[in-house]
């Protein structure tokens, strides 16, 4: 019988030059392959997006590029690309593809998050949970991991603060991919080495995140028959509260405007926008204190991204109280509920607390990273208690989306961020 694990251990050798250049008009950046002496073995990335993929990073090391008056980022921020033997603390079964573009991703939203410690766990390249917090790393991290402790298994951890030895404890705990930060505490790495297969990452860029602020890097997205598309990468235009623009429309000489946000919402809607940087769209977030409740990704209608993310919110919730309880999640619990009596009572009574409490969706915030082209979407999450959201703006029906947040006992808060923040 063929072993099918086999594929996972197996490590390509991959059939990419040393160096590669990329020319645009008359500016040449060239590229060199990165590769890790581990086990006395050059090693390149263990593979690519699948283990029969061949795969390759490649770090800039020499030229600039400038489009329209603008400097484009190449190299030397001591991210991804420029990982070294010493910032690879512990290779474990050293990173492929999925792990390295996990970890930038979760760069990408903490650069507009560098004012507190904050913590993203990602997995397949979206945040299954984002935190932030006054209160330091390991609050950051903890919230983080139970806004979706289920999908947080096997995902990788990026900090913008040294990672503490309280931390390192609580991620230990769990099975983690890769834990990157820009330094490591006393104490804190040989908790996390005691997890052979981690991958920890020292990335010194992760603490100076704000030195990417005003610089695109050049994003390239291959097509099929071998061409491509070339952009400037996405900027969040939204930095500051003061940032947001009010919603207002009018049509036929009458004008609406919403509710402004309280100082507290306008926080959350602020750091839920930075999230969404790194959601693949079509996507919603819920958001309160300073950590997602439910991160929806990748769906075709808005209004279905809505309730499925509404659906996610009241599932992890849900899990949270099982998990509190027994330590065994909600899916387990619906199993045995199946033929016990006694665990399907208790299902009902978690059920119940659930839907009281709209799976932890009153007095959140919403975020959407395009317009509402119907009130539908918006009425579904003030139903559920969301008290302020925050929209792209410039739909035909932007009067009728504003009236709905207007409607709404009490009345719900709506900013525009006149930006759209599609990812795909």
């Amino acid at each position: 019988m063929q072993d099918l694990k086999k594929m996972y251990k197996d490590i390509l050798k991959d059939p990419f030059p040393r160096e590669m250049t990329i020319q645009l008009g008359d500016q040449n950046v060239r590229f060199k392959k990165r590769t890790w002496m581990i086990e006395d073995q050059e090693k390149g990335l263990r593979y690519g997006e699948n283990p029969d993929q061949p795969a390759a990073l490649y770090e800039p090391v020499e030229g600039a590029l400038e489009l329209g008056g603008i400097s484009f980022r190449t190299g030397g921020y001591g991210l991804v690309s420029s990982i070294k033997e010493e910032n690879m603390i512990q290779a474990g079964k050293h990173p492929g593809k999925t792990n390295l573009t996990d970890v930038d991703n979760g760069l990408n939203i903490l650069q507009y998050l560098t004012e507190k410690p904050a913590a993203v766990i990602l997995k397949h390249n979206n945040p299954c949970g984002a935190a932030w917090s006054d209160q330091g790393v390991f609050e950051a991290v903890k919230n983080a991991f139970y806004s979706d402790r289920i999908a947080a298994f096997g995902g990788a951890v990026v900090l913008n603060r040294p990672l503490d030895k309280e931390s390192a404890g609580f991620l230990a705990e769990n099975y983690l991919e890769v834990v990157a930060a820009p330094d490591f505490e006393p104490g804190s790495l040989e908790i996390l080495q005691a997890r052979k297969n981690l991958r920890v990452l020292k990335m010194p860029g992760l603490g100076r995140l704000e030195e990417l602020q005003g610089k695109p890097f050049l994003d390239i997205k291959s097509l099929n028959d071998g061409g491509m598309i070339v952009q400037f990468s996405f900027a969040s235009k939204i930095l500051q509260p003061e940032d947001f623009l009010p919603a207002a429309a009018s049509v036929d000489g009458r004008e609406v405007m919403a509710r402004q946000p309280t100082d507290r919402e306008m926080e959350d809607l602020l750091f839920a926008w930075a999230v969404e940087a790194g959601v693949t769209s079509n996507s919603v977030i819920f958001a309160k204190d300073g950590r997602t409740i439910s991160i929806g990704t990748g769906q075709q209608d808005r209004v279905g991204c809505v309730d499925m993310t509404i659906q996610k919110a009241y599932n992890k919730y849900a899990d949270l109280l099982v998990y509190e309880k027994s330590r065994e999640s909600v899916y387990l619990l619906k199993q045995k509920a199946r033929k016990d009596r006694v665990a399907g009572a208790e299902l009902q009574e978690i059920l119940i607390r659930t839907m009281e409490a709209k799976g932890g969706l009153q007095d959140s915030v919403m975020v959407s990273d395009g317009f509402f082209p119907f009130r539908d979407g918006v009425d579904e999450a003030i139903a559920q208690g969301v008290s302020a959201i925050a929209q792209p703006g410039g739909s035909i029906r932007d009067m009728e989306v504003i009236e709905a947040v207007n409607e709404a006992v009490p009345q719900v808060a709506m900013v525009f961020t006149g930006q759209r923040s599609f990812k795909h």
